[in-house]
């Protein structure tokens, strides 16, 4: 186990980021920032809605926060899982200011769940999203219709939704924590699926819990999409998600199909590692949300 630990250590200090990598990387990290602040103040300068654009730009700020701690990671492999750990804290504070915004621009807590119950009480208006609404019941797709019961429309279904964004948060944050001391004895592997490491049931546990913050804020979104279309709610989340979720899923991927061989694409060859892999993909990634001028 120590003999591993130390050969994994010295590889580790002996790699280098290839400098075509390094380029093309901190190019789009130039571009990414200076697209992002631009955006960040455009807001700050017409900042005549608080309520609803400080928790928008706590979203924005986070892409300008993936873009730089993944070219660090980068570049410097050594800090890796430290730029990773702070990117997941921030992840979870941004999912937090993501919600917020949402009910912010519904009016805040009370008017949202005023809204969600006077739907619920409208039986004879049509439903708010075919086959997944009826009569102010939210009904489960295939196959979470075998596991959960219908939602009616109200304070206990905005409860529901409310908790199921804050587990992710809780526990994003917990294992961001518990990472830094499974990495301090030299047992948390990040993207090694073996028995005797920590990353593979983290990666079980994020999983299912950001799955299920996922499912809580589809949910969210089919009841008030009508309500919040001056915002285009559409464009918002699936730019969120893909930042917040697929950045996630994409990291295991990439890490599963190292530990199956079957990751052999140049680039997986030249930058040699599960997480410059992923950072670099990031660095690209990332450019995107901030030039489409969404938020």
């Amino acid at each position: 186990m120590r003999i591993a630990s130390y050969h994994n250590l010295v590889s580790l200090f002996a790699y280098a980021t290839p400098i075509w990598a390094s380029l093309i990387a901190g190019v789009l990290v130039v571009v990414t920032l200076s697209l992002s602040m631009y955006l960040l103040f455009d807001h700050l300068s017409a900042y005549k809605n608080p309520e609803e654009q400080k928790f928008l730009i706590g979203v924005i700020l986070m892409v300008p926060c993936y873009a730089v701690e993944s070219f660090v990671s980068l570049t410097n492999p050594t800090v890796s899982i430290d730029c990773e750990i702070l990117r997941d804290c921030y992840e979870s504070f941004a999912m937090y200011c993501f919600g917020r915004y949402l009910v912010a621009c519904l009016g805040g807590e009370e008017r949202t769940i005023e809204f969600m119950e006077r739907e619920g009480r409208a039986s004879h208006k049509a439903p708010l999203l075919e086959h997944n609404s009826e009569r102010g019941i939210v009904t489960h797709p295939f196959p979470m219709n075998y596991i959960l019961k219908p939602w009616e429309l109200g304070r206990w279904f905005y409860q529901l939704v409310k908790i199921g964004i804050v587990q992710y948060m809780i526990i994003k944050s917990l294992t961001a924590l518990l990472a830094v001391v499974l990495e301090a004895f030299n047992v948390y592997c990040e993207g090694e699926f073996k028995w005797g490491c920590g990353y593979p049931y983290m990666a079980v546990v994020l999983n299912f819990s950001q799955s299920w913050a996922l499912y809580c804020l589809i949910q969210f979104y089919t009841v008030t999409k009508d309500e919040l279309a001056h915002i285009k709610p559409l464009a918002k989340f699936l730019t969120f998600k893909s930042i917040v979720f697929l950045t996630w899923w994409q990291g295991v991927a990439i890490a599963l199909l190292y530990s199956l061989g079957l990751f052999k694409s140049p680039i997986a060859q030249g930058l040699q590692f599960k997480s410059s892999v992923q950072d670099f993909i990031i660095c690209i990634e990332v450019c995107l949300p901030s030039s489409s001028n969404i938020f």
